[in-house]
């Protein structure tokens, strides 16, 4: 079920539920310019932002991943990168089991890519297997500021 769309339009998702909703309520209130990299919580552990810049990766180097705990909610604040998904299924190879310490699998995975921008955000489900941090088409010249927030499954 994964969502795609500009944080100007977020009120139409609050209905999804009260962490979303924090979790888009911040994003659309905070100055991620005047925030330094880090984890910020929002409510304990059931809902936390983490503010981080880095330089997106190759294609190539497409880390496929999806999460049981918790929902990501990404927020590109500053730049562009690309964004990989795949429908999580019965079919897709696991390529490292599950660590709940960490609440990541890693699979072996095909899928669409889709850019992001500065102002989008995307919502991926523990059902949404995604490749984030990648450069487009050519390698990326600029950090990007991404800020992710993870709201624990109700």
């Amino acid at each position: 079920m994964m969502i795609l769309d500009r944080l100007e339009n977020a009120a139409l998702y609050r209905p999804l539920g009260a962490r979303i909703a924090l979790a888009l309520d911040y994003l659309g209130r905070t100055d991620f310019s005047r925030i330094p990299d880090g984890r910020y919580e929002l409510d304990g552990d059931r809902v936390y932002a983490v503010v981080q810049r880095y330089r997106p990766r190759p294609l190539a180097e497409a880390r496929w991943e999806a999460h049981r705990q918790y929902i990501d909610v990404q927020f590109m604040a500053e730049g562009v990168e690309r964004i990989g998904y795949a429908p999580l299924g019965g079919a897709l190879p696991v390529e490292r089991a599950y660590d709940a310490e960490k609440d990541v699998v890693l699979f072996s995975a095909e899928g669409d890519f889709f850019t992001v921008r500065a102002g989008d955000f995307a919502i991926f489900y523990p059902t949404d297997v995604h490749a984030p941090c990648l450069a487009g088409e050519t390698p990326a010249a600029i950090d990007v500021c991404k800020v992710v927030v993870k709201c624990r499954v109700e």
